[in-house]
């Protein structure tokens, strides 16, 4: 049996010397407790795998990551998994090997932030990034307001939150959100698995040690940034703004925000 089989909502397997950890609640990939608790499990148990140098991050479904599912009330805390949602995410950053995703579909709200997460992105023209959070009236989560800005710059960080709007997968090579850009949604995996290879076939030592350096204090201001946003969020879902950015989202129209 192996070490990675009792997991729910992801699949993981190890090729030579690159990992496939594969997000495995289709079709949107929902944010829980579970799918993001086995995501670090499984990363801390590759560092802790010399055979792995790198991992390439899939989705299976239509979508890469729709964040929470607020149809059904959002997050749910369960018993295999206790704690913040969050507290798991940080995780996901203090682990060692480098991580390409693969972004075939909709990265969006804390599925970006899943995203970023990773060291580099693939995109096709299918590809969706959007940190929606605004649009349903309340404050960004998963570390977005450290990574985002690091990789696109402040300003265009705050276009993307204040706005909410969608960046296609070509458009967010062109702004530094995304690394690689392929011209169908078929080649996104192979050409994650490619650059992984590519990583993976580089001295792992080496590449560990300078991406720790890269990445020095990442995990720390990410977890800063996760308590700051999980505040913020807290009394922003009381709000009736929330309340209508979720009804409106869930009924396909335009919210009606009225500032209360």
């Amino acid at each position: 049996m192996s070490e990675f089989d009792h997991f729910e909502k992801i699949r993981v397997e190890l090729d030579g010397n690159v990992a496939t950890l594969e997000l495995n609640d289709p079709p949107h990939n929902f944010f829980t407790l579970e799918l993001v608790g086995e995501t670090a499990d499984a990363y801390e148990a590759l560092d802790d795998n010399p055979d792995c140098r790198a991992i390439v991050l899939v989705a299976n479904g239509k979508s890469f990551s729709a964040g929470a599912n607020f149809s059904v009330g959002g997050i749910k805390k369960t018993d295999r998994y206790k704690g913040h949602l969050y507290d798991h995410a940080v995780r996901l950053f203090r682990t060692k090997k480098p991580v390409v995703a693969a972004i075939h579909g909709a990265a969006i709200g804390g599925g970006l932030g899943l995203a970023l997460s990773a060291d580099f992105r693939v995109a096709c023209p299918e590809a969706r990034f959007a940190a929606n959070f605004a649009r349903l009236g309340f404050h960004a989560g998963f570390g977005l307001t450290e990574t985002l800005p690091r990789l696109v710059g402040q300003q265009m960080a705050a276009r993307l939150f204040y706005t909410g709007r969608r960046v296609k997968g070509e458009e967010a090579v062109e702004i530094g959100m995304a690394d690689i850009f392929v011209e169908t949604q078929e080649e996104v995996r192979s050409k994650a698995q490619e650059l992984a290879a590519e990583i993976a076939s580089s001295a792992p030592l080496a590449v560990q040690s300078m991406r720790a350096t890269l990445r020095q204090g990442m995990a720390d201001r990410v977890k800063a940034a996760t308590d700051r946003e999980a505040t913020e969020q807290e009394w922003l879902m009381k709000t009736e703004d929330t309340q209508e950015g979720i009804k409106a989202y869930s009924e396909r129209r335009t919210p009606d925000f009225k500032s209360r």
